[in-house]
C-alpha cells in the first residue's frame, strides 16, 4: 500500500505540465496537535502552499485538463467561479500561462482575497443574487453559462463537475496523507466542493485502506441532503450540490454550525499562535464532536485547506462576530 502511493506520488511530481508553481507546493505539512491525552490528532497545514490554501494544486489540475483536451490555448481566456481560495489559485495559474482570467464571487468573498485575485491580473465579477437555495453557487454557475453562450472562447475550468479535481488529492494529497501516516485510522476531510474529499475517498478505497473517512460540512449546506440555510464564511458548504461530489459516500458525515467554526478558529490562534481559514475551524469542530465516539489512542489525520490571514476581517473581528452571532464571544 504504501510502495504504491510513494510510486504514484513520485511520477506525478515527475510530470513537466506544472512549472514552477507545482514546485512550490510542499507536500509535507504535518504537525501534531493536542486533543487532550486518549486522542492522537495530526493536522496537514496546506496553508503553507503559495496562495495560501489547498487549492493551487486544484487550479493547476483544471488547467492542465483544459489544455490537454485542447480547450484552452494560448492567450485563452479562464471563467471559474469560487468563495476566494480557488480564485487567487486560478488568478496565480493564468499569470504564470499567460491567460486571462475571470473570477465569478459573492458578497460573502472575503476582501482580501478579492483584491488578491486583482493583483494577480484576474478581472472579478460580484453576483449578489441568491439562488433558489438562499446561497449563491446556483447565481454564479447561472452568469458563467449566460457568459458562454455570450463568448464561446471562454473557458469555464468547472471545479464542481471536472474530474481533474479530485483527481489531483488522489494523487498528491491522499498519497501524501497515505505516506507520511499510513497508521491513519480515521481521516476527516471538510467538503466543499468536495474536491479533497473525494479525491482521498478515491484513493484511500484504491489501496484498501481501512482507515474510516469523515467528512465535514456546514449547516445550511445541501451537498449531502441537508436543508438549505444562511451561510457567511466562504470555505465549506453548497447550495447546489456539485457533480463530483456523487462519485463516493464517506462513512460518515458531520455537520457542524459555524459558531463552532469561529470557536475553534479563535481557540486554535490562541493555542499555536496560528490563524486558520473558516474550512480549518470546520474540520476541527468536527473532531470535536466525534472526539467521544473514537477509540483511545486512534490516530487522527485532517487537512487544514487555508491559513486565516483573510479572515481578519469577519472570523477575527470581534465585531464582525458579535454582529452575525451576538453573544458567540461572551459566551465562549
Amino acid at each position: 500500500m504504501l510502495a504504491a502511493a510513494t510510486r504514484s506520488l513520485s511520477q506525478d511530481r515527475q510530470i513537466g505540465d506544472t512549472g514552477f508553481l507545482w514546485n512550490l507546493i510542499s507536500p509535507t505539512q504535518f504537525a501534531e496537535i493536542d486533543f487532550g491525552p486518549d486522542l492522537n490528532v495530526v493536522v496537514k497545514f496546506e496553508g503553507s502552499n503559495p496562495g495560501g490554501s489547498i487549492k493551487l494544486k486544484t487550479a493547476l489540475a483544471l488547467v492542465a485538463n483544459c489544455e490537454a483536451a485542447g480547450r484552452l490555448r494560448p492567450g485563452g481566456h479562464v471563467i471559474e467561479s469560487s468563495s476566494g481560495n480557488l480564485g487567487i489559485a486560478l488568478a496565480m495559474v493564468c499569470a504564470n500561462r499567460g491567460y486571462k482570467f475571470t473570477c465569478v464571487v459573492d458578497p460573502n468573498a472575503a476582501k482580501d482575497s478579492l483584491e488578491l485575485i486583482r493583483a494577480l491580473g484576474g478581472n472579478l465579477v460580484v453576483v449578489s443574487e441568491r439562488d433558489a437555495n438562499g446561497g449563491y453557487l446556483g447565481s454564479r454557475i447561472a452568469y458563467i453559462e449566460t457568459a458562454l453562450a455570450r463568448d464561446p472562447a471562454l473557458v469555464w475550468t468547472n471545479q464542481y463537475a471536472n474530474p481533474a479535481n479530485p483527481e489531483i488529492h488522489a494523487r498528491t494529497t491522499a498519497n501524501e496523507i497515505l505516506m507520511t501516516y499510513p497508521e491513519v485510522d480515521y481521516l476527516v476531510v471538510g467538503a466543499g466542493t468536495t474536491g479533497t474529499l473525494m479525491g482521498c475517498l478515491s484513493r484511500f478505497h484504491e489501496v484498501g485502506h481501512p482507515a474510516k473517512i469523515i467528512a465535514v460540512d456546514v449547516q445550511g449546506s445541501v451537498t449531502f441532503g441537508g436543508p438549505s440555510g444562511t451561510r457567511r464564511i466562504p470555505g465549506l458548504g453548497t447550495s447546489q450540490r456539485p457533480p463530483i461530489s456523487e462519485a463516493h459516500r464517506p462513512d460518515e458525515v458531520i455537520m457542524v454550525d459555524e459558531a463552532q467554526t469561529i470557536i475553534e478558529c479563535r481557540r486554535f490562534a490562541r493555542t499555536y499562535g496560528v490563524l486558520l481559514g473558516g474550512s480549518s475551524g470546520s474540520v476541527l469542530a468536527g473532531i470535536r464532536t466525534l472526539q467521544n465516539r473514537i477509540p483511545a489512542g486512534a490516530l487522527v489525520v485532517t487537512i487544514s485547506p487555508d491559513r486565516g490571514d483573510k479572515y481578519v476581517d469577519t472570523i477575527y473581528s470581534d465585531a464582525w462576530v458579535e454582529q452575525h452571532y451576538p453573544g458567540l464571544l461572551t459566551r465562549n
